[in-house]
């Protein structure tokens, strides 16, 4: 279910008061975490961190006139979820989530290619999704990205 929210602002506060004050302690998480240099947008309709066309020109493959996505979060109908592209791109970030995951939360991590779900929303590991955006910085995020691209690409 996508947002028509212009604004992270208005995205939170479309949501039902238990989804906006989960959604608000996570932004909070992710802003006081997050590496200079990526920006706060709406994408997809979701609250997103994006590298920017003024740092990266290219933008994303798939759709170059969007910025390179990083994070994302998502109130979706049974679940808050996070979106994570390094934890999809990168094997070792992934495999050190999945071994932190038990340590901060008691449920069974619920994950996809870089999408966490979080269907109790009194079990959000929010100090580890904390040191999860933390780990990757903007020029990190863009080489993970590009060696990604090349592999596909077979380069």
């Amino acid at each position: 279910m996508q947002s028509q929210a212009t604004s992270p602002d208005k995205y939170i506060a479309e949501l039902p008061e238990d989804r906006r004050n989960v959604m608000q302690k996570l932004r909070k998480v992710v802003q006081e975490n997050i590496p200079k240099g990526f920006k706060e947008v709406m994408s997809y309709g979701m609250l997103g961190y994006v590298v920017p066309h003024e740092t990266y020109p290219n933008g994303y493959h798939c759709t170059p006139e969007l910025p390179l996505p990083f994070f994302a979060m998502a109130s979706q109908k049974n679940s808050i979820n996070i979106y994570h592209m390094v934890l999809y791109s990168d094997k070792k970030m992934h495999d050190w989530f999945v071994e932190q995951y038990p340590k901060h939360c008691k449920s069974r991590l619920d994950m996809g290619k870089s999408c966490v779900r979080f269907k109790k929303l009194d079990d959000i590991p929010y100090a580890l999704i904390g040191e999860l955006i933390s780990k990757v910085t903007v020029e990190k995020c863009i080489e993970i990205y590009e060696n990604t691209l090349n592999k596909k690409n077979g380069n």
